[in-house]
């Protein structure tokens, strides 16, 4: 099955050069550890706060203006899967950015919180992205499941507005 996995990534970078593959790197790392994190948070792996915090923390290096350093205008070369709307919408693509770092770093600070699933189960309440919620504070009492479940939808909303599908 890894095997399988890594050849996909590899198919999918193939003739991708310069910022296009840099970004694509990235986007491997991220969704790497966003599913080791996830299996963690679902409970098919077991749940190991120092794991989670080296993932979050990995996670957290590629967010905000690392991020945003990897989309130069225009470059939409083959392979990329980005959509114009990222340069048309740059202010949102930002605070996206931005979101995905702070997300990360609340997951990697809240780790060894109880967890949701401690509590007898139930979902976090999203008060929405981090850079418009009222503060990191809020984040660090929150449960690391909770934190994750912001993570994976800023991800989603992210992919869902800004790359193309294949």
């Amino acid at each position: 099955m890894a095997l399988v996995l890594a050849s996909a990534g590899v198919l999918a970078h193939r003739g991708a050069t310069g910022i296009v593959k840099q970004r694509m790197d990235a986007m491997e790392a991220i969704a790497g550890a966003m599913k080791a994190l996830r299996g963690m948070m679902r409970g098919k792996q077991p749940y190991d706060a120092e794991r989670v915090r080296a993932y979050a923390r990995a996670i957290a290096t590629h967010g905000g203006e690392k991020m945003t350093a990897l989309f130069p205008e225009g470059s939409l070369k083959h392979p990329s899967r980005a959509k114009p709307a990222i340069w048309t919408d740059w202010e949102r693509f930002s605070a996206t950015a931005r979101d995905l770092a702070v997300y990360a770093g609340a997951l990697a600070a809240t780790a060894s919180n109880e967890r949701l699933s401690e509590r007898g189960g139930g979902r976090g309440a999203d008060a929405g992205p981090a850079s418009r919620s009222s503060g990191s504070e809020d984040l660090a009492a929150m449960a690391p499941d909770a934190v994750f479940m912001r993570l994976q939808k800023t991800c989603s909303d992210c992919h869902r507005t800004f790359r193309t599908k294949n």
